[in-house]
């Protein structure tokens, strides 16, 4: 059980059955288990210029194999937010937001607020 084989079998089977579930904990622990919850609670977005994810305490920008969080800004490792966007890319577990994120954050004066709240 490898993270390579993970990926090729989220790939080539597009759904999360018990058996990819138990191995995504196995093989990155808690970080696989917050992924998977978020994917469960519907909080991993994907708008038309970004992917959101929800976590506790604040709302997280996912592009390619970049995170505004502070684990992946600060220590450069991948965050239980990136491993939740791979996981919904591979299994379209993902909520679909037709709209600019970009926009979702504009105030009504029209300035923009911080992105990484």
């Amino acid at each position: 059980m490898n993270e390579t084989d993970l990926w090729q079998r989220l790939a080539e089977q597009k759904n999360l059955n018990d058996d990819l579930r138990r191995e995504i904990e196995t093989v990155f622990g808690t970080k696989g288990k917050k992924a998977l919850a978020a994917i469960d609670d519907g909080k991993v977005l994907k708008y038309l210029d970004f992917f959101v994810v929800e976590g506790r305490t604040a709302r997280y920008i996912v592009e390619d194999e970049f995170c505004t969080c502070r684990d992946f800004m600060f220590r450069g490792r991948i965050c239980w937010h990136l491993l939740a966007v791979r996981i919904a890319l591979a299994t379209s577990a993902f909520v679909p937001v037709d709209r600019w994120y970009q926009d979702q954050v504009k105030d009504l004066s029209g300035k923009t607020r911080d992105l990484y709240r």
